[in-house]
């Protein structure tokens, strides 16, 4: 039988299961990839996540070739295009593919896929994902929170867990360790891996630069882009930067971008790490002494926790997730999101890192970024849309949760339990962008007045209603009770001048 394995970009796993299916079934295999130049330019995408994705597709495709497989690569129109090429030219007897992690994909793939093609299908189950492979609450009948999710994923995999199933160190949760700003001094900042192009990235680059209407530059990438490289960056990061990672996980700093930070969401992302490997990787580093709890508990609740979360809610709230708008909001995103140019500090900075190299860490996107639209009333679709452009690990499966739903809480609740709003003061607490800042971080009113503070006190103000009612939100609610109706004014007059 004649068989066409269909791998996506973003699924260049070690073992990929629709390679394992077809060669299970006895079949003479095709290996077939598909660049869509309609997908890599549906948004402004930046450029460093293009040639990030096109070379490792590109370097895994060879890898295969060198591993005795045929693979046939296709530059198409779009990916039913390629397809259709394919199977011209092929004309495989059936085709296995595995199911796209975004929903859209995965759409066509049930839908149309056999339809479109004339040749049946064989969806074969997201492994890519650990959810994929063991569902902790297959039908809900309840809200389930992200903690409750997390202990039974660490539960089920045996994280960090002792010899009688309770969690090491006696408690599930560090992150009372893990909420230090950065030292002003005599804390060393380890550099980023930087991975030099070789000639096929390097073609990809030149052709990636020369597309039109896409954000960022080629200029200065040095992502990993084959499994050996993910690797390397992973052992980099559990030797360098996972001792420290926990307490200053929340830091912000104009100092760098990375701090300790792991950087290895791209490569999780599309398949070049395994989430399970990585967290096992972490938990031995802890057992050995190298790592110390906290740092190694806070890095295991970002990839089995936090990560699985968003895609088991992406799925479980799509596709009525991606249009949610509980608050009403409409405003355009400002045009200092594709330029840098404000007079903020702090987004100033993390835009302006956005916009060379497609990263910021995770405080920064919900704390400095999402914080701001939530407040401004910035349209959720439009926030999404950037994020998704904008960053080299964004995927709708992990922007669309972490943005409409627990970065501005437009999904009614649903993900997270309360909205992550925060004035000026948590900035200023937890980085250095406020000072030299033209704006006071103090300041609740008038021209120097920080926007946050603007923005966050007329946010209460506007919903004081709806926040009061949540249980995780009444104090900061309650202290509107300080503000004289005179003062109520000021603040809502000074946020509508600020947002027209």
């Amino acid at each position: 039988m004649r068989v066409t394995v269909w791998i996506l970009g973003d699924q260049l796993l070690p073992q990929h299961p629709a390679l394992a299916a077809a060669a299970a079934a006895g079949a003479e295999v095709r290996v077939l990839f598909v660049e869509s130049a309609s997908r890599l330019t549906r948004l402004p995408y930046h450029r460093k996540k293009l040639v990030l994705l096109l070379s490792a597709m590109r370097h895994y495709a060879a890898a295969l070739r060198t591993e005795g497989y045929a693979v046939d690569y296709v530059q198409a129109p779009s990916a039913l295009a390629g397809l259709r090429q394919h199977v011209a030219a092929w004309a495989p007897e059936r085709i296995f593919t595995m199911a796209a992690a975004e929903y859209g994909g995965r759409r066509f793939q049930t839908t149309r896929l056999a339809q479109a093609t004339g040749v049946p299908a064989t969806i074969l189950p997201n492994t890519q994902m650990l959810v994929g492979r063991y569902d902790p609450f297959p039908a809900p009948q309840k809200r389930v929170i992200l903690e409750t999710f997390y202990r039974a994923m660490r539960r089920h995999w045996r994280l960090l867990l002792d010899e009688q199933g309770e969690p090491a160190g006696g408690a599930w949760n560090f992150d009372a360790d893990n909420r230090k700003p950065l030292p002003r001094q005599g804390l060393a900042l380890p550099d980023a891996p930087h991975f030099p192009p070789d000639a096929i990235t390097l073609a990809v680059m030149d052709e990636v630069a020369a597309l039109p209407g896409l954000t960022g530059a080629v200029d200065g990438f040095g992502l990993a882009v084959t499994h050996a490289e993910a690797e390397t960056a992973l052992a980099r990061f559990l030797a360098e930067r996972l001792a420290s990672f926990g307490p200053y996980e929340d830091a912000m700093t104009r100092r760098s971008a990375t701090l300790f930070h792991s950087l290895l969401s791209p490569y999780m992302n599309i398949g070049l790490l395994d989430p399970l490997a990585m967290a096992r990787q972490a938990e031995e580093a802890w057992r050995a002494g190298r790592a110390p709890l906290n740092s190694v508990e806070g890095f295991v609740r970002q990839v089995v926790g936090w990560r699985e979360y968003m895609y088991w809610q992406y799925w479980r709230l799509m596709p009525g997730l991606a249009a949610a708008n509980s608050w009403g909001a409409s405003r355009p995103l400002p045009d200092f999101f594709w330029d840098g140019q404000t007079e903020m500090n702090c987004l100033r900075h993390v835009i302006g890192r956005v916009l060379a190299d497609g990263y910021s860490h995770h405080i920064e996107r919900l704390m400095v970024i999402t914080n701001f639209c939530l407040l401004a009333g910035i349209d959720p679709a439009a926030v999404n849309d950037w994020f998704w452009a904008c960053y080299v690990d964004a995927y709708g499966w992990v922007v669309t949760p972490n943005v409409i739903g627990m970065g501005l809480h437009a999904d009614g609740g649903q993900i997270a339990t309360k909205p992550y709003i925060a004035s000026a003061n948590y900035i200023n607490k937890m980085s250095d962008y406020c000072a030299g800042c033209r704006f006071n971080p103090k300041a609740r009113t008038g021209a120097d007045a920080c926007p946050y503070n603007v923005l966050y006190w007329n946010f209460l103000i506007e919903h004081e209603a709806l926040l009061r009612g949540n249980p995780r939100f009444g104090p900061a609610v309650l202290g509107l009770r300080n503000l004289s109706a005179a003062e109520r004014a000021a603040v809502q007059a000074q946020a509508n001048g600020m947002r027209e």
